[in-house]
């Protein structure tokens, strides 16, 4: 079985969980026999993919103008949005940059027609022409290699798996690590919701990484619940700093936010329950580790709230820098609005921290030995937290049975479940062929 995958990021380039998830899932797939071409819009060189083959979009030259193309491309002509796609900014910030890039122009002969094209394979102001370059360089790539299955992961590479399915006439898979409903509540992106409803309804299979996000998938985007299967992601369980004694200048307890510092992610109910917590015991610190677009209305309601001596923002923290603040950390916290899956507080129980999960969280369905709260219910994550912080036998009771529970979780458990999704395909075009 030969798989041409698509991806927008491959650690250790990435920003949030997709790229972890999908380093999961192709190592996983390749122990198992998964032979796998995964396509990425700029390969910088530095990825993990000594066993199989790693593309780099920009590497890939084409000619939409000859005649290969002709054919296909009044099936794509909807590729070329004239939005800006800008995912995780606020709604100020959104205007500034669009105001700009008015002001700059637009130079038509940069269009996506070019012979090759350069990507930054970021999320910056030019996505959107970025996501329709990548289809394109998708399409030609789906006529030079063999390969038995499509899987296009998250909505930035739908259109490449839309594009692909149409040269090649092979399956395709979509994979939804997340929905726009999970990034922006009911104020939806409509561009972004189109983009995601076109590729669940061209895919032959819809992976979802929880059965809460199956049910948003089936519910708002009107998709076939035949064709939709739950597989839940695995935790990658790698070596990590462990350190049996904290620094004598860090004896007060750490309790830790790591995620994006973004609506869904529910960083304001972090700080109000810090400023609940701090009321009744002083020393503990509390670490809010990541970027978004709340990044600086969080440090002023902490300053509003006089926590600056108590709080303490690092910005985003590569994978070293992650397993120190892990190792260091008392309490982990993941309060999300809407969360489809969680990565974090795997790792945060593979390095033997206690959780505080929400309840409207996938990862949710598949951990028992993790403090389960309403995301919006701040009286509760201060509780649990004071709880796990003062009650030694508490905490070490979701320390070993936690550590125990997320070894058990393995990715490639999850991609025998995708193999069989892909087998299942295979099958069915055999019978119709």
């Amino acid at each position: 079985m030969r798989v041409l995958m698509f991806g927008w990021e491959f650690p250790p380039h990435i920003s949030g969980g997709l790229g972890t998830a999908c380093y999961g899932l192709v190592k996983a797939l390749l122990r198992q026999g998964v032979e796998v071409i995964f396509v990425v819009p700029k390969a910088f060189g530095d990825e993990d993919a000594y066993d199989f083959r790693l593309v780099g979009a920009g590497d890939i030259s084409i000619d939409v103008t000859s005649s290969e193309f002709s054919q296909y491309w009044k099936n794509l002509t909807y590729l070329e949005i004239n939005a800006k796609l800008i995912p995780y900014v606020s709604f100020e910030e959104y205007r500034k940059l669009t105001h700009k890039a008015e002001l700059e122009g637009v130079d038509r002969r940069d269009s996506i027609y070019n012979a090759q094209y350069q990507f930054e394979g970021k999320y910056g102001s030019n996505l959107s022409l970025e996501v329709s370059r990548y289809a394109l360089v998708a399409m030609a790539i789906a006529q030079r290699v063999d390969f038995d299955v499509i899987h296009a992961h998250d909505w930035l590479t739908y259109p490449a798996g839309i594009a692909a399915k149409i040269v090649s006439g092979k399956p395709l898979v979509t994979h939804v690590h997340a929905t726009e409903f999970d990034r922006s509540g009911e104020h939806v992106n409509q561009y972004v919701y189109d983009i995601e409803r076109r590729g669940m309804h061209a895919a032959d299979s819809v992976i979802t990484v929880s059965h809460l996000t199956r049910r948003v998938v089936i519910d708002r985007y009107s998709v076939d619940p035949t064709k939709v299967v739950a597989i839940h992601n695995g935790a990658l369980t790698r070596a990590r700093e462990i350190v049996s004694e904290k620094p004598e200048l860090l004896e007060d307890k750490i309790v830790t936010f790591l995620g994006r510092i973004t609506f869904q992610k529910g960083p304001d109910y972090f700080v109000e329950a810090a400023a609940k917590v701090l009321k009744r015991v002083p020393n503990v610190r509390f670490v809010m580790a990541g970027s978004g677009d709340m990044l600086h209305s969080m440090i002023r309601r902490v300053a509003a709230l006089r926590l600056g001596s108590r709080f303490h923002f690092t910005g985003f923290l590569s994978d070293p820098w992650v397993d120190r603040l892990l190792a260091l950390s008392d309490v982990y916290v993941m309060p999300s609005v809407s969360e489809p899956f969680g990565i974090a507080p795997l790792e945060a129980m593979f390095s033997n921290v206690p959780v505080i999960i929400s309840k409207q969280s996938g990862v949710a369905e598949v951990l028992h030995h993790a403090v389960k709260v309403n995301f919006w219910d701040v009286d509760a994550i201060a509780d649990s937290i004071y709880g796990l912080l003062h009650y030694p036998a508490l905490s070490r009771f979701f320390v070993r049975y936690g550590k125990q529970e997320v070894e058990g979780l393995q990715w490639d458990t999850s991609a025998a479940h995708v193999i069989s999704v892909y087998n299942d395909l295979a099958q069915r075009r055999a019978l119709l062929a």
